[in-house]
């Protein structure tokens, strides 16, 4: 038998492309899920719309449980219909929900846009977390995920800056009129160049397009072992494998860190603005306070990915939520404008990359053909903090106590160190990746010693 083409190697020249497209479609994820927290204060003094400070936030939690139902649905589907089309069927129904939002005329058809959005941001992220933890360098692959996501946060930072400049003199409206972009300017880009996963290829019998995909971006041609089996019998079989002897313990303790991360990312970005103001901070002081903490979360992806693939994701997840807690705890205490921009600015720094640290973590721990629909479940099951972490801010905020809001995102914090640090070692997703490649490496035999 002959043997298999060793793939060239694999660098972030190679797979550029991939990344770059990733990042696009994430950025205006960002954007689309910040523009609610920007918009907020023009949201509730629009007497039109009959918004109350509970109301917004249940409103906001419409949106992630929406992302809730479509990280499950997406995770789950992807190896099924592929990458391709669920990317793109994701940023069409983001976009559709932006509009919607644009146009209505009350709370209700606000509340069901934002439900629309959510289920193509919630599908979107873990497509392109998987997309990229196949794609990028094996050595650099916590990098790639911090470099990924560095694209949320300057998302966030656009759709703060666009509420600055935009809502005050034209309204609210024209702002989520920008959340239509992505239609227009990610879709095309992402069916011409966005490559097909060679696996999915691989399952569907696809097998000379999935060698030249593997080929063409260095990546190891498929086998049956990186392969998602095909069928709905292959989907079952990749959920029950989240609870096979490997990773049985590691999968609660990850949707637990999740919970805890997303309830911080999402309580967050969309009650800072308004928790900065119930503390003394003016309007616009307090809306750039969401733009700093963004820009935190860039700073912070990087260090975060260049430390994990050098400590590991699972302790740099642990440590940045350790510190998230001490500095969201900080933020109780009344302080000079200055000093509040730097607090922010370094709880951003860990914050957001924690969580994003929870899913590097995640790419490890599961193999190939399992990747996709762990993560999928970890950023579903963990959308639950993101719908709890709205309700929780405008529950807190109705009675007026910004105190008891940064107070419990510090507990949320120490929960999420918790159960972080309690994951098992990642071995057994590496462990078949190494045997996988040994094997598809020497044309199907056992390599000998």
């Amino acid at each position: 038998m002959a043997s298999t083409p060793s793939p060239p190697d694999r660098s972030f020249r190679t797979v550029g492309v991939v990344i770059a497209l990733c990042w696009l479609a994430v950025f205006f994820d960002g954007m689309d899920v910040n523009i609610y927290g920007a918009t907020m204060p023009h949201l509730l003094a629009d007497e039109s719309l009959g918004f109350s400070t509970a109301l917004a936030g249940t409103i906001g939690s419409w949106t992630t449980f929406g992302m809730l139902i479509g990280a499950l649905a997406a995770g789950t589907l992807t190896d099924w219909l592929g990458r391709k089309p669920l990317v793109t069927a994701s940023v069409v129904l983001f976009s559709l929900g932006s509009a919607l939002c644009a146009v209505a005329p009350g709370a209700a058809v606000f509340g069901a846009g934002r439900f629309v959005s959510g289920l193509g941001l919630g599908g979107l992220m873990p497509i392109g977390l998987a997309i990229v933890a196949e794609f990028a360098p094996p050595r650099r692959a916590a990098l790639a995920t911090g470099l990924m996501m560095t694209s949320y946060h300057a998302g966030g930072m656009a759709a703060t800056g666009i509420g600055l400049a935009v809502a005050p003199g034209h309204g609210w409206r024209w702002v989520f009129w920008a959340g239509v972009l992505p239609a227009v300017i990610a879709v095309p880009l992402v069916l011409k160049w966005l490559p097909e996963s060679p696996g999915v290829l691989f399952a569907k019998g696809r097998t000379e397009e999935a060698y030249a995909v593997a080929d063409r971006y260095g990546l190891t041609r498929p086998g049956v072992t990186e392969a998602p089996k095909a069928g709905a019998k292959g989907r079952l079989s990749a959920i029950r494998a989240l609870f096979a002897p490997g990773t049985r313990w590691a999968t609660p303790l990850l949707w637990l860190a999740s919970f805890a991360g997303l309830l911080l990312v999402y309580g967050v970005s969309t009650w800072l603005p308004e928790l900065m103001r119930a503390s003394g901070y003016s309007l616009s002081s307090s809306v750039t306070f969401l733009l700093i903490i963004n820009a935190g979360g860039i700073v912070g992806m990087l260090i975060a990915g260049r430390t994990a693939d050098r400590f590991g994701p699972v302790k740099v997840s642990a440590l940045w939520f350790v510190l998230t807690a001490c500095g969201t705890f900080l933020l109780r205490t009344e302080m000079p404008l200055g000093a509040a921009y730097a607090v922010v600015f370094l709880t951003g720094i860990w914050l957001f990359s924690a969580q994003v640290m929870v899913y590097a973590a995640t790419s490890r721990v599961y193999a190939p053909s399992e990747r996709a629909t762990g993560l999928g479940w970890v950023t579903g099951i963990g959308r639950t903090g993101a719908v709890v972490g709205p309700t929780v801010g405008g529950v807190v905020l109705a009675g007026g106590n910004a105190s008891l809001g940064f107070t419990t995102f510090a507990l949320t914090a120490v929960l999420g160190a918790a159960a972080i640090s309690l994951v098992p070692p990642a071995t057994a997703g590496p462990a078949r990746d190494r045997a996988a490649t040994a094997l598809l490496t020497t044309g199907g035999r056992p390599s000998r010693p």
